[in-house]
């Protein structure tokens, strides 16, 4: 008999809403989550404890542990302390890093996680990757996306505007990332999920042409399910293939050469922005979505040139140039082009001198 419909990966309950996240100890009591109730919360710095500390007379069996930063040996050290703990599940709380650490830790430990995101980064809050720091820099790990995971816009609302702000350049990345897997499909054979492809460019198109910015709910919530979709396209493809392109190899490239230029979205925004103008300037195709990208990150306030996140043209050049080095494998506009280190040099110049003013 054939297959008629695929099972895909979701959470089983995504809440993004003022107040949501009071909803978190009746969330827990959810017996798919937790069937005795031994649940965990880890929290990072900024408003982690503050939350914590709201939902704990909902939560009688739970501990908080605080999670020292985005590393591969707070995830660990944290994943020690559920495993003696013999606890049934985790809440992460805090921004990106907090809860790249702790899907890494509920990962190795073998039990369920649920995101409380307290602000909108990067599609990170809702994926099955987690981005860490070890020894030798930065790198992604495959972990299991959370089960459930709550945006209580009242606590994305106190978080840093910068923060919130950069989940857009995020979601834009979106774009790039399934135009270089198009690409590898004909160049290459690769195969193409349709339906993750369509997720994660559904995500990017719904907040591409939004009027309002941070200071809106419905901007609010629109980015915040822009990146819980985004990070849905990972799950149903199996990798980061539809939200992760030539984009994220030149991000992942100046987190190499030049650490804590920018954060992650940031940096995603104008590296699409960059491989856009690549496609329109050498591939003749693009320049219609290059100039909503621009005029989308510009509206937020984010960086568009290299001299926005304190790079020079030729440092953004040597990022450009080493970036097919973070994704091994990995084929997209930069591998296709393949451009020498004079011609990376010329075009980083022309995307300067055209889109500067």
């Amino acid at each position: 008999m054939p297959l008629l419909t695929r099972m895909l990966n979701a959470p089983l309950s995504i809440d993004v809403r003022r107040g949501a996240v009071a909803a978190l100890g009746e969330l827990l009591a959810d017996r798919r989550i937790a069937t005795e109730g031994r649940v965990a919360i880890a929290v990072g710095p900024g408003q982690g404890d503050q939350i914590a500390d709201h939902v704990r007379p909902s939560l009688a069996a739970c501990e908080v542990y605080r999670v020292a930063g985005g590393t591969v040996d707070a995830a660990v050290e944290l994943a020690g302390r559920l495993r003696a703990g013999r606890y049934e599940a985790v809440v992460g709380i805090g921004g990106g890093r907090t809860i790249d650490a702790t899907k890494y830790a509920a990962t190795l430990s073998g039990i369920p996680m649920v995101s409380v995101a307290t602000n909108l980064s990067h599609d990170g809050i809702c994926s099955p990757v987690a981005s860490l720091t070890h020894d030798n820099g930065k790198g992604s790990f495959g972990v299991v996306m959370p089960l459930a995971m709550i945006v209580d816009l009242d606590y994305v609302r106190a978080a840093p505007e910068r923060l919130v702000r950069a989940g857009v350049g995020d979601v834009l990345s979106n774009f790039s990332a399934v135009e270089d897997w198009l690409l590898a499909a004909e160049q290459c054979g690769e195969r193409v999920d349709r339906m993750a492809l369509t997720v994660a460019r559904t995500a990017a198109e719904a907040l591409l042409h939004q009027p309002e910015s941070i200071e809106s709910d419905r901007f609010l919530t629109v980015l915040a399910e822009s990146l819980v979709l985004s990070g849905m396209s990972m799950a149903f493809a199996g990798d980061s293939r539809p939200a992760s392109g030539g984009d994220h190899e030149i991000l992942h490239a100046i987190d190499h050469l030049y650490p804590d230029t920018a954060n992650h979205g940031e940096l995603a925004g104008l590296g699409t922005a960059f491989c856009y103008h690549l496609r329109a300037t050498r591939l003749g195709d693009g320049a219609e979505r290059l100039a909503e990208i621009l005029t989308c990150l510009g509206r937020h306030g984010l960086p568009r040139l290299p001299g926005d996140v304190g790079l020079s043209v030729e440092q953004f050049a040597e990022a450009v140039l080493y970036a097919p080095r973070t994704r091994p494998g990995r084929y997209t506009i930069l591998e296709y082009l393949d451009l020498d280190k004079d011609e990376t040099l010329k075009a980083v110049e022309q995307y300067v001198q055209a889109h500067g003013g």
